[in-house]
């Protein structure tokens, strides 16, 4: 498929996308490509979403599968220590906050690199 039957799919199937919005998240791939999967499959964004779009965006598979594979490895085994930590009694809180928390983690992270960057 050639990168204007691409954008088409999207312009079709998308509501609100533009050609603009397709050479962003374009752009956004190319450049992030490997932390664009490492945070959808850390948190709770659609993860299907992203490993379709990094399809579609043609990220290199090697790189692809090492973000899917350390990410969603990172958040299971968070999830598996917090149960053998604190036993049966964490898995409401888990249940509850777990993705707003992990996801908090990624925007404090990502907000610390910027301020990193920013400040020096």
């Amino acid at each position: 498929m050639q990168r204007g039957q691409r954008a088409g799919f999207f312009f079709r199937w998308v509501p609100g996308f533009t050609p603009e919005r397709f050479e962003q998240v374009s752009a956004a791939y190319e450049r992030w490509n490997f932390w664009v999967v490492f945070t959808a499959g850390f948190t709770p964004l659609p993860f299907k979403v992203i490993t379709i779009t990094a399809g579609v965006f043609k990220i290199n598979f090697a790189i692809f599968l090492a973000a899917a594979a350390i990410s969603r490895s990172a958040r299971f085994f968070l999830v598996a220590g917090l149960c053998r930590a604190f036993g049966p009694k964490v898995t409401p809180f888990i249940d509850r906050y777990f993705n707003w928390l992990a996801l908090a983690f990624v925007l404090l992270l990502v907000g610390g690199f910027l301020v990193l960057k920013y400040a020096t």
